[in-house]
């Protein structure tokens, strides 16, 4: 199939998986149900485009792969992170603000700008079907892909255990990847999609895809990721203000050394 209907079939599946991620939330009257959807919705895409592609079929199992491990991964911590927890605050918030009708303007607000940016951050591993051939860009971006995904996973799993641990209450977790980098999970996230990003890059045209990492690492470092995050901690946790002074706020470097005041 051309590349021009895989992305229409695509944009349609991802709708149609997001109108069904919504009435599933409807019904566990739990809107943070699109926090679940998020990683298995890049698997969903990246399985409908690997077989209509034309690329080498190296290329197109390998991005489907490596997207299907991370989306599939990510959805099953989020699940087992958010079921046993009351409704995110961000959506309690927003449904309260949004006077009459607050499913419809969330299905708008949330669920379809999630799902235009979901396929839109997904373009790299669309257009990776139809790459040129499986050489060095691409074997570099697997590299990129697994030192992304380490981040992310290990990192998670230790604030798993910080959390688990009922003596850690109010405290802040400043030990493994934590030590290097206040959120580990964010970069290894950014890293993941810079990686599917250079496999999409054995053609010209997957190479013009660069906006879709950009977006999502400014999302992960600077739009709703680490600042909203940042924002509750600060007031929280109260040595959060001083781990933020000695460690990087997104790339793993050395810790810095603060001088007492």
């Amino acid at each position: 199939m051309p590349l021009g209907g895989t992305l229409l079939v695509t944009a349609g599946v991802t709708l149609l998986a997001i109108v069904v991620t919504f009435g599933i939330a409807l019904a566990r009257k739990r809107y943070d149900t699109v926090d679940t959807f998020w990683g298995p919705g890049f698997a969903l895409v990246a399985l409908v485009a690997a077989p209509l592609g034309d690329g080498p079929v190296a290329l197109r199992v390998v991005a489907a792969a490596l997207t299907v491990i991370w989306g599939v991964r990510l959805g099953v911590h989020l699940h087992l992170r958010n079921h046993k927890l009351p409704e995110d605050p961000r959506y309690v918030r927003m449904a309260e603000s949004a006077g009459e009708n607050p499913a419809l303007k969330l299905f708008v607000r949330v669920y379809l700008f999630q799902a235009v940016v979901l396929w839109f951050v997904s373009l790299p591993v669309q257009f990776a079907m139809y790459g040129g051939s499986f050489g060095v860009t691409a074997w570099i971006g697997v590299a990129v892909w697994l030192v992304g995904f380490a981040f992310e996973t290990i990192g998670d799993e230790q604030l798993r255990r910080f959390k688990a641990d009922p003596d850690n209450k109010g405290k802040v977790l400043d030990s493994g990847l934590w030590r290097y980098t206040r959120h580990p999970n964010y970069f290894g996230d950014a890293c993941v999609w810079w990686g599917l990003y250079l496999l999409a890059c054995s053609s010209w045209v997957g190479a013009a895809t660069v906006l879709s990492p950009i977006a999502m690492t400014y999302t992960l470092a600077k739009g709703t990721g680490k600042p909203l995050l940042e924002k509750g901690l600060r007031r929280s946790r109260p040595g959060y203000a001083t781990y933020v002074e000695r460690t990087s706020g997104f790339f793993p470097l050395p810790p810095r050394r603060v001088i007492p005041r």
